[in-house]
């Protein structure tokens, strides 16, 4: 072996070690934050199973009331990012996971508020208006959080691996509804009563304080960036800032975008915004409304951990699925498709939904279709704009498209109770409506030009 081979060895085996180590170091711990952050988003699922009846919330009112908070989530999602940017990823992330926390926790009391005059205006009994005001609360707390890690990892892998590294950290997503699932259920199961309380109450309670002691965690732990990482040596740190600034130049064949102006005036940044709408509607949809379908498959109506158990058949599935396709595009190096083909997934799932009716295996089948295609589709989604978006632009338009697109997580479950409510319970009509803005975002990711290098294998 010849002095120029074994330096290119060297190098090729010190870089795969810092990568390897940055990986070990960070995404365990981003993992445990977004686990909990996802379990406060979307344990009001189980807790709808429990709590519409003792508030006599219809679907209607269920389904408007999850899906506000991504209301409040869209307004303070651009503001929240261009924050942690100017104040860094530890504080920033540690503010917002503690009151997230504490919102979480409060809606323990969603039937204790009284507003009198305020919740007669707006045509709501005192629970049901304290329930939209919280859901929004918590969509103004958590607003940065996700945006806000996809644009801290920018700042330690280049775009070659982050799709992958970005897969397994939003594996959490899945790992937070298969251990969320069946604590859910027995915390409603088992602590129904216990201290005055009723089951629902004490889910909330529980479930919230875990993010207030991650977010103190995170102030005390996480790094800002490389060049602070004190379980980094110098080399280390100084490759990776050369790594993520190559990298960075890399992107100006495909029209790099900067400045904060940049975000908005790009015609791709708003085409994603709508790609990224069409693929969370339908994950929001279905992640709010699995209780509620797998209930409907036969379960008894007091038995919520069955329903828990059997909503981790379609979330541990569908992790192993999206690890295994952020993988397959990272190491093809093919973007578009991969997006696209999880969507299509998501579609043939949903038109499964509107044909099995409450067939239990055939249902569990379609619904594991649908978080899978789901699930890979986020996985895979956030290669396109960072792709072409840096510096201040990046921060801006990341944040922009997950705010936009977030405002899917209103539309879907909000969809899905308006239709059952005016159906009698029925979701079909639900499920083709889903299924056609599932489609529509894979033909709108397939036309888009520029938005992956031309030579893309890695």
């Amino acid at each position: 072996m010849n002095d120029s081979t074994s330096l290119a060895a060297d190098n090729a085996s010190f870089e795969k070690a810092t990568f390897e180590k940055v990986t070990a170091k960070l995404i365990p711990f981003l993992f445990v934050c977004y686990i909990v952050a996802f379990l406060d988003r979307v344990n009001v699922g189980f807790a709808k199973l429990q709590m519409a009846g003792d508030l006599n919330f219809s679907d209607a009112i269920y389904g408007f009331g999850a899906g506000i908070f991504f209301i409040g989530y869209f307004i303070f999602e651009v503001p929240s990012n261009m924050i942690l940017e100017k104040v860094g990823a530890r504080r920033w992330i540690a503010r917002i996971m503690i009151t997230w926390g504490i919102v979480s926790s409060a809606f323990m009391f969603t039937d204790d508020i009284y507003w009198g005059s305020l919740a007669t205006m707006f045509n709501c009994t005192d629970a049901e208006f304290t329930f939209y005001v919280l859901r929004f609360l918590l969509g103004v707390c958590e607003a940065g959080f996700f945006p806000g890690i996809i644009l801290y990892l920018t700042y330690w892998f280049p775009g070659s691996r982050r799709t992958k590294v970005i897969a397994f950290f939003m594996t959490a997503i899945a790992i937070s509804n298969v251990i969320g699932a069946p604590v859910s259920g027995a915390i409603m199961q088992y602590m129904q009563g216990i201290g005055g309380l009723r089951g629902w109450e004490w889910l909330f309670l529980l479930e919230g304080i875990p993010s207030v002691v991650v977010g103190f965690l995170v102030f005390v732990f996480l790094p800002n960036g490389p060049r602070q990482a004190e379980w980094l040596n110098d080399r280390e740190k100084e490759f990776i800032v050369a790594q993520v600034a190559l990298d960075d130049a890399d992107k100006d064949e495909l029209g790099k975008g900067h400045r904060f102006v940049d975000a908005f005036t790009d015609f791709r940044v708003w085409a994603l915004a709508l790609v990224y709408f069409s693929g969370v509607v339908c994950f929001y949809a279905i992640n709010f409304w699995m209780p509620t379908i797998i209930q409907e498959l036969g379960i008894d109506k007091k038995d919520f951990l069955k329903v828990g158990l059997l909503s981790m058949i379609p979330w541990g599935i569908s992790a192993v699925v999206m690890v295994l396709w952020g993988a397959h595009s990272d190491k093809t190096g093919e973007r578009r498709w991969h997006v696209a083909g999880a969507l299509l997934l998501t579609v043939v799932g949903l038109i499964g939904l509107t044909m099995v009716g409450h067939a239990p295996i055939p249902s569990l089948i379609v619904l594991t279709l649908v978080a899978s295609g789901t699930l890979s589709f986020v996985a895979t989604f956030w290669s396109l704009p960072t792709a072409f978006l840096s510096g201040t632009a990046a921060a801006a338009g990341i944040a922009f498209v997950n705010s936009v697109g977030n405002l899917g997580g209103h539309f879907g479950p909000d969809l899905i109770g308006r239709v059952r409510t005016m159906s009698g319970g029925a979701n079909e009509a639900a499920f083709w409506a889903l299924a056609a803005v599932a489609l529509l975002g894979a033909v709108i990711t397939l036309v888009l030009p520029n938005t992956q290098k031309k030579s893309t294998a890695s």
